[in-house]
């Protein structure tokens, strides 16, 4: 049954990602051509989102629904976070599809992005299998 609550969740994402017009791959374009500053209201909204929601989790120690502690690791920077970034966002402007979005894309009728499903699964296979031997 706990497994329900994530189907659902997911099903709202990705109709939220649908109307928002975040798996737009013409909003994509316009956003990596800065033509327009819809794509990037979205992003700062989530960093925004995402930052009070840390900020309120550590102050009020808050639990997850099942009463767990959820811990929040401090990270130092990274040079490799920057490598990560910029692979991230040539595959992000090549294919036009984010990986958050893919599942969306492939429920909405775009057959085509299984192709950059299959290919996020492999790299990030291949990441794991080589995480030990690269710089973190």
């Amino acid at each position: 049954m706990k497994n329900i609550k994530y189907l659902i969740l997911g099903i709202l994402f990705g109709i939220i990602l649908t109307k928002s017009e975040v798996i737009s791959w013409f909003r994509i374009q316009e956003m990596f051509r800065f033509e327009s500053i819809h794509m990037y209201g979205i992003i700062g909204l989530a960093i925004v989102v995402g930052a009070v929601s840390i900020f309120l989790i550590r102050k009020y120690d808050v639990k997850t629904f099942y009463g767990e502690k959820i811990y929040i690791e401090k990270r130092p920077y990274n040079r490799a976070a920057i490598y990560g970034g910029i692979i991230f966002g040539l595959g992000w402007a090549f294919t036009g599809a984010c990986p958050g979005p893919l599942f969306a894309l492939v429920g909405n009728g775009y057959g085509i992005i299984t192709v950059s499903l299959v290919f996020a699964l492999i790299g990030t296979w291949v990441y794991g299998y080589f995480q030990h031997r690269l710089p973190h």
